[in-house]
């Protein structure tokens, strides 16, 4: 009787553990799923011969990799498991860092080329990983290449210029970054335009006319034919218009009619950025945690038992959609809403840019039969607000245009024309799942105008003056920063939520009511970065950085090439710069109580920040930041802006709550003025918590005065940590990742006190 053959055994090697449940359920008993945790190499941090940048820049920018402290034991198991398999399948992320993470694992594997293979798939479904395993391909050297430079390009940058920072302000805790430095200067910038900006008068005239009983509403919209734009300066010309358009023998005469039914086309499927701007927009999430949430969809949530890949891969710039989600989407359509929701040609969405990587899709549910509804009982809050912003972006991108009635109406009184208009939905179309215009959504017009026609007469009721000053442009928030991100072609996708995080880490911005105020070190650290490294901190320069790292990837440059124009004119920049550089001081807008002498930004041997009198050593006079944040927010209690109002609900009436700031500092207190509840403020980190699943980490404080983080749900929960949470889980045991300040500056490390892991904060510095 012959043998039956050999079983064979394949090692499967994914970044994150999170995946690893639900792959196995698909590829099942004969395939093993084992994480790398991330990468498993980096460039060395300590490497004299390199001035520890961990590479040769005399030779070609040759890297040197070793493997990641505490990484040798995931090493060791990796090539166990890889010497007993038959073929081993590298399956990281479908992108430039994923493509690297593959090739860093199969460096390190001591297995032959010919057991080793390279899988991609933007969604964990059983048809995408299934395909990927059928058909396989080689490690993309061109992607890896790409992903190289810009490592290079980070470091280089973080370490030749954070000296020059260290040099002037004698502060070793500051950093520059290639991106992150421009992304500052974006923020101090809108600061000064916000600063330097001089309010203008202007006045709008409102009218109540009538015609056979029935009233409406018309703005004065142009005077002799000409558009309004603000003309109307003060209050004298206002009251001249408003005293000719009340006198009793004015005249208002219809003087056009224009009726016009239009189509309003869905707008393409989210891609990363605007996910993350709709997510803050609409849910209220910042970047960090969009990610994170999106990033536990795609990798799988436990659904009757077994893990579900809900979404495709959220780091993406393609608005592409497949021909089989399209086909799904297609069906679902016609079966729950009918023929007149699909459009007669399929919705097809081009790419914006060209650097686009179109072998990723847009972000899509990958089951689209897998409504929000029906699986919302096995995700948390987060998860299925964000998994229903996806699924209805999506599926109302698939469908139908709305069709919708406007009618415009002008009347002219002499010299001046106003205008009314309406408009009305006449058949909803995509409007049905999903609006992107916020101000319009769920709302339909309210004016009724009466049925006009060209030559009509209409009585005016009343005319009302109205006076406005133009307002300074909003500071930034992190969703509108990511998108003045994306329109100057600055960063990636996968780098916006480190280059929002590591900004305010590194105290150069402060999140303030989801706004981002540059801090009085931001501003400096920026002022000195453009006056000395003006190149660097041009956005046109760092957009054209990042269009070469994509012909790198495309075969269109060589990446030696682009590391070495790049990096002959720096060096001799940052060379010239040190050979000058002198100690500055960082003055504040605050003069010291005791003597009257400007206070400046000091910090303390412990890294801490805090005014200290510039007349020191004969005044020794110190006070807490805080005096500034309260400066800014009597500032903005004095402007004609009404009170701004948190997220947070008050527990005892459930009115809004809104922020104030007392003698112990920043309180809430509830906007009703019969209820008045006020309640303490802690800050929130922004990381759900990992004990209970539904609360916040804030920042807390003992009966000592020491600060600490703990669960907002306490007593509930009493889940505590002594330093401030990333919001990155350690990839050695899966805890929080933790910031704690030491003598030699400021590092990420692991919160459990068995996991010794510890994060490269130089490098991270160094980068975006």
């Amino acid at each position: 009787m012959a043998q039956a053959a050999k079983k064979e055994k394949a090692l499967v090697i994914v970044e994150s553990p999170a995946k690893s449940k639900t792959i196995k359920k698909i590829l099942g008993d004969s395939f093993q799923i084992e994480a790398s945790y991330g990468h498993v190499r980096n460039l060395p941090t300590k490497d004299p011969a390199t001035e520890n940048l961990g590479f040769d820049v005399n030779n070609g920018f040759e890297p040197k990799f070793e493997i990641i402290p505490g990484k040798q034991q995931v090493v060791r198991k990796l090539n166990d498991l890889a010497k007993k398999a038959d073929k081993i399948y590298l399956a990281s992320d479908p992108d430039r860092e994923g493509e690297a993470i593959a090739w860093h694992v199969r460096q390190i594997l001591k297995v032959p080329d010919d057991k080793i293979y390279r899988i991609v798939f933007n969604e964990i479904t059983p048809k995408a990983v299934k395909y990927s395993v059928e058909n396989p391909r080689g490690i993309d050297m061109d992607m890896v290449k790409a992903q190289q430079t810009r490592q290079i390009l980070d470091k280089l940058v973080g370490y030749k210029l954070s000296p020059v920072l260290w040099k002037e302000m004698g502060n070793r805790k500051l950093s520059a970054g290639r991106v992150q430095s421009v992304a500052l200067r974006m923020i101090c910038e809108r600061e000064e335009e916000i600063e330097a900006f001089i309010p203008q008068e202007y006045w709008s005239i409102h009218t109540l006319l009538d015609k056979n009983g029935k009233q409406f509403e018309a703005e004065l919209s142009k005077i002799k034919g000409k558009s309004l734009e603000k003309t109307v300066k003060n209050k004298e010309e206002a009251n001249k218009i408003v005293e000719f358009l009340s006198a009793p023998n004015t005249l208002y005469e219809v003087a056009k009619v224009n009726k016009k039914t239009m189509k309003r086309k869905p707008t393409a499927p989210f891609i990363t950025s605007t996910m993350q701007r709709a997510a803050s927009s609409k849910l209220g999430f910042g970047v960090s945690k969009t990610m994170q949430v999106a990033q536990k969809l795609y990798e799988g949530i436990e659904i009757d038992g077994a893990p579900v890949g809900l979404i495709t891969y959220m780091r993406t710039d393609s608005v592409r959609v497949s021909d089989d989600a399209q086909n799904m989407a297609h069906d679902f359509i016609l079966q729950n809403y009918g023929e007149k929701y699909y459009p007669k040609e399929p919705n097809i969405y081009a790419k914006g840019k060209q650097n686009v990587q179109d072998a990723h899709e847009a972000i899509r549910p990958a089951y689209p039969e897998r409504t929000p509804d029906s699986i919302k009982k096995y995700l948390d809050n987060d998860q299925y607000k964000l998994y229903k912003l996806i699924w209805e972006k999506f599926m109302s991108s698939q469908m139908a245009p709305a069709e919708i009635a406007n009618k415009s109406i002008e009347i002219e009184a002499g010299d001046y024309t106003l205008k009314a208009g309406t408009s009305k939905i006449m058949f909803d179309g995509f409007l049905t799942l999903y609006n992107d215009d916020e101000e319009e959504e769920g709302k339909e017009a309210d004016a009724k105008i009466p049925d006009l026609e060209k030559g009509d007469r209409v009585n005016c009721k009343k005319v009302e003056p109205k006076q406005h000053f133009t307002q300074p442009p909003p500071r930034y928030n992190e969703a509108s920063l990511v998108k003045a991100l994306e329109e100057y072609g600055i960063g990636r996708p996968s780098t916006y939520a480190t280059i929002i995080t590591v900004i305010q880490t590194r105290k150069y911005v402060e999140k303030k009511n989801k706004a981002l105020y540059p801090t009085l070190l931001g501003r400096a650290v920026s002022k000195q970065l453009v006056a000395e490294f003006s190149k660097i901190m041009d956005y046109k320069f760092t957009a054209g950085m990042e269009s070469k790292l994509d012909e790198i990837a495309d075969k269109k440059a060589v990446w030696v090439k682009v590391l070495q124009d790049f990096y002959t004119p720096f060096i001799n920049d940052v060379n010239n710069v040190m050979q000058t550089a002198q100690k500055i001081t960082i003055s504040s807008n605050i003069n010291c109580p005791n003597c009257g002498k400007p206070m400046l930004l000091r910090t303390s041997k412990g890294g801490n920040q805090f005014l200290g009198c510039s007349g020191y050593p004969e005044c020794k006079t110190t006070m807490s930041l805080n005096v500034l944040q309260e400066m800014d927010s009597s500032s903005d209690e004095n402007t004609d802006t009404p009170p701004e109002v948190c997220d947070e609900k008050c527990p005892e009436c459930g009115s809004d709550m809104k922020f104030k700031t007392g003698p112990y500092g920043k309180y809430l207190e509830c906007t009703s003025a019969e209820c008045g509840h006020r309640k303490p403020y802690r800050k929130s980190t922004g990381v759900t918590c990992p004990k209970c699943g539904n609360g916040q980490i804030v920042e807390r404080k003992s009966k000592r005065g020491t600060v600490f983080f703990g669960c907002d749900q306490y007593p509930q929960c009493d889940f505590v940590l002594w330093n401030e949470p990333t919001g990155e889980k350690c990839p050695e045991c899966g805890s929080l990742l933790v910031k704690k300040v030491l003598k030699s500056g400021e590092v990420i490390c692991c919160s459990s006190l068995k996991c010794h892991y510890k994060k490269d904060q130089v490098q991270e510095n160094a980068g975006e």
